[in-house]
Order: C-alpha cells, then structure tokens, then sequence
C-alpha cells in the first residue's frame, strides 16, 4: 500500500477517534506543535507558526486550539509544493495570548526579562497513561507517516517514523515508547531527528497503542497474505531446485547409459541393469517414481541401479564416475 494513502486514512483514524479530555488534548496539541511547528518573535510578541500538507489535519489542529484556548490562528501561506503537486499550508498564531500557550505547552516560557525554550518534552504533559497515548498520536499526526510493502515486492518492507525538530525532544519520545516495549530508533535527516520503528510486530504496537484499530486490521491482513506469498514462494523455491537437481541427475544417468550402449557394455549387464537401462532411454522424460512403477521396484531400489550404471559408465575410458 502507498504510503501516502495508508498515511492518510490512518490520521483519519485518529482524528475520528478524537481525544476526550482535557488533560490529553493539550498533551496531543504540543506534540503537533513539537514535530511541525516552530517558534516565532515578532516585536514584543512570542508565538508559533505550523506547517501541514492536510487540510483534516489542521482542522483539528486549529480545533484543539480553540476548545483548550480559544486562539484563533490565521493562514499566512497556502501553495503548492512542486515536488508534489500536495498543498503546503502554513498557520500562525501571534498575539497577547500566543506565549502562555507555549507555556502551557510545555515548549517556551518566560524567565525574567527572556524567553526560554523547553527542547524536551514536558514531565507534567504526560504523568497520567492516556496523556502519553496522546502525545504519540498527536506526534504522528505532526510529522508522521507510515509505509506497508507492496505484497508483490519482496524488496520493500515496513516503516513508520516521526521527524522532531529537535533531538532531546526525540529521545523523550523514543522513552515514551520504550515504556510501552517498543524500541524506536533514532536518525538525523537533513537537520531533523526521525524516530522509527521497521518491523511490523513494532509498527502493530505502535497502531495498537494510539487505537487505530482500522489501521491494525489492515496491517495484519496484508501481513497475512504477504506471509502466505512468501510460504508459497518458498515452497515454489524449493520444487524448482529439486527439479533442477533431478533434471542434472537425469542428464547424468542418460549420458552414463548411453556410453555404455556405445562401448557395447550393456549386453554384458545382469538383466535387472539392462532392463533399468533400457527403460530409462526409452522414456528420457519419466520421473523416477514413473520407472519404479514401470519396473515394480522402489525409488530406493531404482536409484541404487542407476547409480550403479553411473558408475560403471564412469570406469570407462574418459569416465566421469557418479560426481555432481
């Protein structure tokens, strides 16, 4: 599935889901902040801008901010980004109130005369257990994405990540994660640090913990056909090397038979040989379980005989004996 479209109906997902409480809206909205927003100082004032490709996104990213601080954001820039035809638009928010929202963010506040940036994530955010689910959520609906393989590709494979802005801010968010088990690793990117997990039992957790129960079911759909697929591309794998392997041996006892007929070495064979040689050039395309039953012998008992043939063939001059 492309990433762009698993991304998007899994960000539905949560925003569908929504966030009941106060306590965890405000944890959600300054995770948004933290892995898509920025700081910005204009005269006296201190306030923030994000940037987002989503329309649904920022909808309830301007939601949160009117139901926790009835701030109203304005939209300073919506363009087209070249690189792929997806909108980019920039929300802002400066005024009297911009600062006490990054304060009670967690993200800036005021000491004195400065202004003092907060570059992890704020204990007090997430002390209670359905406060870190949300700032996981909201993380994700920041800056996160999320790509299943194709079921045909065997090269591809699974990858969800969270780019931050900041590294102290991603490594509080790799410890919220270990807290649940799932152990995210961290990369620096073009001057951003991405959080990542790439194996589908951490991906699964990581769904199951922000409740995207729609996004689970369709993991674990296509990880079952991308299992059988691979069981039967396996299977398939093995069937042509035996085959393979037969057809050599074939090739290899035809050769040792024929050899023998033409050094005249086959009328001085014991009958059992000579009917086995016999048969075996009259049907060059028989399996061996064909001439077992054509000779009312078993597999065991036909291979020892064409064994034999072999190397008998392979004690003639310019013999190969019975290798390969």
């Amino acid at each position: 599935m492309a990433k762009a479209n698993f991304t998007r109906e899994l960000k539905k997902e949560l925003i569908r889901k929504g966030l009941e409480n106060a306590c965890c809206k405000t944890a959600a909205l300054s995770a948004f902040l933290r892995t898509t927003g920025s700081v910005l100082r204009q005269g006296h004032l201190i306030g923030f801008e994000f940037i987002t490709e989503s329309e649904f996104v920022a909808e309830f990213a301007i939601a949160l901010l009117e139901d926790l601080f009835g701030a109203e954001l304005k939209v300073v820039q919506a363009s087209e980004d070249a690189r792929n035809g997806r909108n980019r638009l920039v929300f802002q928010c400066l005024s009297d109130r911009s600062l006490y929202i990054l304060s009670e963010l967690g993200i800036a506040e005021r000491r004195g005369d400065e202004i003092a940036l907060n570059f992890g994530i704020d204990p007090y955010l997430i002390e209670n257990e359905c406060c870190r689910r949300a700032y996981v959520i909201g993380a994700f609906l920041g800056s996160g994405s999320c790509v299943l393989p194709k079921i045909e590709d065997t090269r591809s494979g699974y990858h969800l990540e969270i780019v931050f802005s900041g590294g102290q801010a991603a490594e509080d968010f790799c410890n919220i994660l270990a807290s649940y088990e799932i152990l995210a690793k961290r990369v620096m990117r073009k001057g951003t640090d991405v959080v990542y997990v790439n194996s589908r039992e951490s991906i699964s957790d990581f769904l199951a913990l922000m409740g995207a129960d729609a996004a689970l079911q369709k993991l674990d759909a296509l990880a079952a056909q991308k299992d059988a697929r691979n069981r039967i591309n396996r299977v398939a794998n093995c069937l042509q090397k035996n085959f393979d392997k037969s057809v050599l041996a074939s090739v290899r006892q035809i050769r040792a038979i024929e050899k023998l007929a033409q050094a005249g070495e086959l009328d001085g064979l014991d009958e059992s040989l000579r009917k086995t040689a016999s048969l075996r050039l009259e049907d060059r395309e028989a399996s061996l379980k064909e001439l077992a039953e054509r000779l009312n012998v078993t597999k065991s008992c036909l291979n020892h005989r064409l064994r034999k043939l072999v190397k008998i063939a392979g004690g003639l001059p310019g013999g190969e004996g019975e290798n390969g």
